[in-house]
């Protein structure tokens, strides 16, 4: 899969054909003696603990940006929990009152940011 001066082209095909194998799953050009290694740990299906299945491969991806169970911060009092609590948590978390600064009033945690603006 890659440009290969003529001159050099027999040599090369038969090198390849000798050592190389293309990986039945990725496609990728993969050395003979490592294809079982790449398809033990790029290849084998493991189970995420939100119990989805996935190739290893995906499951550091699956686990920082698209697994329910991911790990995410409150915004409004910087707990650590599962994403798909984080919905719940916000809307209980974000009805809490703290005082103004400035003009005393209680204000809404979710409301907080824009109260500046309409603070007096």
């Amino acid at each position: 899969k890659k440009d290969i001066p003529a001159v050099n082209f027999i040599i090369h095909e038969i090198h390849c054909r000798r050592n190389i194998e293309i990986c039945p799953y990725c496609s990728d050009s993969i050395p003979k003696s490592e294809m079982k290694n790449h398809i033990e740990s790029e290849h084998v299906q493991v189970t995420c603990k939100c119990r989805m299945k996935m190739e290893s491969s995906l499951l550091k991806d699956h686990e920082a940006s698209s697994c329910p169970l991911r790990p995410v911060l409150c915004q409004f009092c910087d707990i650590q929990l599962a994403f798909n609590k984080l919905q719940e948590h916000e809307l209980y978390c974000g009805a809490r009152t703290e005082p103004c600064g400035r003009c005393g009033r209680n204000v809404l945690l979710r409301e907080l940011k824009e109260h500046p603006g309409v603070c007096g």
